[in-house]
């Protein structure tokens, strides 16, 4: 019989309860303790899930023998307590962004190299079963030449959302605005199918809210492999629009739409080859799932894709691999965001390393 891995969490705000839930699916793992500096927000979260609560990480890391521990604190402290679990003897699974400045990743890095543990950071849309099977089909070549990949975030959040936490929508804690917090998950997947992105040429504004970071971003892409693609994203469209991710080539696109793959044609599978003008019989993709909207939602997020990594990581731990989204992986999005920020700061085109 298995083992189960011991589970902590660091951080009880809207996506710890999320995370405490995946653990609670998964046989081999066992939440047993959560820490936050609010005692009633610890207490609270330890009673629905009946663990021990600790107002302090460290004291938590010493008195439990923890595995894994999931940090789901505001995304300006995930460097300094994913560094903390670490140096303790426990490998980390960091909630999305891996941290918000270079620096800091790169001190994240280093500490696992020195300390050897596991490192994991939250990017569950790469396990939707949309995002994997687009993937695969990439990886083979079935869309041939990739051209074009755009994202866009027409999400909303009120004034009351930002207000709720004073570290929502700050350059300290937060990071940024609608491109750090609400779009990285699709700017990951987009760089995910496309490649590494070469430059970027991009426009920041804050037009609805009153708040530090932005609220609404368009950013120009071009990739490695020689595509070009676009970011669109904004908290300032109400009531929260379809999410889309696209993906164009000489020989297939593709079209994510809230997680799901709505659209897929391939001339592949194609009995006859589209006209001069294109055209032909549209093929509908659409892989149902039951996930709620996030767009206008932010606590919709369902446990089951963060089930999903967490179990990856715990198989990384035990067969001594590479989870799917490592500290390397997960450092990719945030450079292209500070590419995005910088172009935008200075109105010149940014070429990333």
């Amino acid at each position: 019989m298995t083992t189960k891995m011991r589970f902590g969490i660091v951080g009880c705000g809207v996506i710890g309860p999320t995370h405490a839930e995946a653990i609670q699916t998964l046989p081999d793992a066992e939440l047993v303790a959560i820490a936050d500096i609010v005692p009633e927000k610890a207490q609270k979260m330890a009673d629905k899930f009946h663990v021990t609560a600790y107002t302090d990480l460290q004291t938590m890391l010493e008195q439990e023998q923890l595995d894994i521990v999931d940090v789901c604190t505001p995304s300006g402290l995930h460097g300094k307590h994913a560094c903390q679990i670490m140096r303790a003897g426990s490998h980390v699974i960091i909630e999305k962004p891996m941290e918000i400045q270079h620096e800091r990743i790169a001190e994240i890095l280093a500490v696992q190299r020195e300390t050897g543990k596991k490192l994991a950071v939250i990017s569950q849309h790469r396990f939707d079963e949309s995002s994997q099977r687009l993937h695969e089909l990439v990886g083979q070549k079935e869309l041939g030449r990739i051209v074009m990949g755009n994202a866009a975030i027409p999400w909303w959040r009120s004034q009351q959302y930002y207000d709720s936490g004073a570290w929502r929508g700050t350059w300290e804690l937060d990071g940024g605005g609608v491109l750090m917090n609400q779009s990285i998950h699709s700017i990951d997947i987009l760089q995910w199918l496309m490649g590494r992105v070469k430059s970027i040429y991009a426009y920041t504004d804050t037009l609805v809210h009153k708040m530090e970071t932005e609220d609404a971003a368009v950013a120009i892409l071009r990739f490695e492999n020689g595509a070009l693609g676009t970011i669109v994203a904004t908290t300032g469209a109400y009531p929260g629009v379809t999410t889309r991710i696209e993906v164009f080539g000489e020989r297939g696109s593709a079209v994510i739409e809230d997680d799901r793959l709505k659209y897929l044609r391939l001339a592949s599978e194609d009995t006859e080859e589209a006209g001069p003008y294109g055209g032909g019989k549209k093929h509908q993709a659409d892989v149902e799932t039951d996930q709620k909207d996030t767009a206008s939602d932010p606590a919709a997020l369902q446990a089951t894709t963060h089930a999903r990594q967490i179990a990856d990581m715990m198989r990384a731990i035990r067969e001594d691999g590479t989870p799917l989204v490592d500290g390397y992986a997960a450092s990719h999005p945030v450079e292209i965001i500070l590419g995005i920020y910088e172009s935008a700061r200075t109105g010149k085109e940014v070429t990333l390393s």
